[in-house]
């Protein structure tokens, strides 16, 4: 570990690099009409992926940062589903073909919120538009609490294959201070149910740097999650951005660990977990070594995306529903974000897009540099400038943060590559960001480094 590097740069607000450039430097200059073009363009053996966000649920976790709203009536989320399906559509309409489709992911939100004929549905709008592909992932995000089993045979009968469940923490404490109380023997449940159904791959979701969360119960939770052998684990780090989430405000801010504090959770969370034969992906990822995801880092094969690392290859995300982003070969596109408007854009058989952005090919020099650095921790300056026909020298945007980095340890140069030092994996965004050049120093919605 290295607390004293997590001193330094933990208070440092980072984008998380799940895109670049980020979301708040897209624009409304970028419309329905470039949409339409982008998605015409597409080749027809060109595989892509969809993301579907479902911005619904019962109740409200107060570390969410989600575009979501709560809700106890069914009524809303059917007609917003009905969006889904009419979106659908005018995407595979606009394209003029059944594009082939290699990952599908329903994010919200909590997608299961819908009824298992509502969510059948809604598939089978995905399947008759665009040609899924017999392999292709179709991942599903998963509240524990909320699963049904009739809504887990579902998810079966749909073809889904991978289950994010969000676990957080089983600290009776923590789940106390974030409005999200969750059993263990709820969540095993929950496991039990999708495997029954034939959703054979699961993974689980971590929170750290939560309040009054301590090392111990971070150890506790890790050793509840591994008696149900979970193929893949995430651990991110808690964002508390009150001015960007108003209902963060209700969470005790005094009782937020500091930076160093972090540092150690996650550190713990990693040994724990590496311990247990789990590989170590990018900066918060762990996967059984026979995952697909570890297989992916091991052959050079590791992307970055919205929902974080992948095996994902395609180059095109398709985004549905309100907030949606979608990222195709010319640039990004940005649905509605309320749910209101949204569906009034659809119900005219108008695409959703609001916003977006056209990449430069400066944009997409530095966007390689960033993501290989998020997924391998290191990249060859010399080589990626050379295939972009640039002066490797041009490639960092702050020479002096790069010297500070080399100066304390976290960043080694070496005949035109880059890489990040032993014990400072946990700086990868930090290491990323001198190569952003979009990065804004104030940083509002980003964030902890660490």
């Amino acid at each position: 570990m290295r607390p004293d590097l997590a001193q330094s740069y933990g208070q440092h607000r980072l984008p998380r690099y799940t895109s670049y450039p980020t979301a708040p430097h897209f624009s409304a200059s970028i419309c329905e009409s470039d949409y339409q073009t982008w998605l015409k363009s597409l080749g027809a053996q060109q595989s892509a992926s969809i993301y579907v966000h479902v911005p619904f649920c019962r109740r409200m976790c107060w570390y969410c940062a989600c575009h979501t709203s709560v809700t106890k009536r069914q009524e809303p989320i059917s007609i917003y589903a009905a969006g889904l399906r009419t979106e659908t559509y005018l995407v595979a309409e606009t394209v003029g073909r059944r594009q082939p489709i290699s990952h599908i992911h329903f994010g919200g939100g909590t997608p299961t919120i819908m009824t298992p004929e509502t969510f059948a549905d809604l598939v089978g709008s995905l399947r008759h538009s665009f040609a899924v592909l017999p392999d292709a992932e179709i991942a599903v995000e998963i509240d524990p609490r909320m699963l049904s089993e009739p809504m887990a045979e579902a998810l079966g009968y749909c073809g889904v294959n991978r289950a994010s469940l969000g676990v957080q923490s089983f600290d009776p404490v923590v789940q106390r201070g974030i409005n999200r109380r969750q059993s263990f023997g709820q969540t095993a449940t929950s496991v039990d149910r999708l495997r029954r159904a034939g959703v054979d791959r699961i993974n689980f979701d971590l929170l750290y740097g939560l309040p009054r969360q301590t090392v111990a119960s971070c150890l506790d939770t890790v050793a509840k999650c591994l008696e149900l052998h979970p193929d893949r684990f995430s651990a991110f780090g808690y964002a508390h951005i009150p001015s960007f989430k108003k209902h963060q405000r209700k969470i005790d801010e005094s009782a937020l660990p500091d930076s160093v504090t972090r540092h150690v959770q996650f550190e713990t969370i990693a040994e724990a977990l590496v311990d247990a034969g789990y590989v170590r992906i990018g900066i918060d990822h762990f996967a059984l070594p026979d995952d697909n995801l570890a297989l992916a880092r091991q052959e050079g094969r590791l992307r970055r995306n919205f929902q974080g690392y992948t095996d994902d290859s395609a180059d095109t995300l398709i985004g549905l529903g309100a907030s949606a982003i979608g990222r195709m070969q010319q640039g990004f596109v940005a649905n509605a974000v309320s749910i209101k408007d949204y569906l009034a854009r659809i119900s005219e058989d108008r695409l959703a897009v609001a916003r977006g952005y056209l990449l430069t090919d400066d944009d997409r020099f530095h966007a390689e540099i960033i993501e290989r650095i998020m997924c391998d921790l290191t990249v060859d300056l010399s080589e990626t400038s050379r295939r972009y026909g640039r002066d490797p020298s041009l490639a960092v945007v702050d020479r002096s943060r790069l010297d500070g980095l080399i100066a304390d340890g976290v960043v080694v140069m070496d005949d035109g590559r880059l890489s990040v030092a032993g014990g400072a994996e946990f700086l990868a965004r930090s290491v990323a960001s001198i190569f952003d050049a979009h990065l804004t120093r104030t940083g509002t919605t980003h964030s902890l480094a660490v």
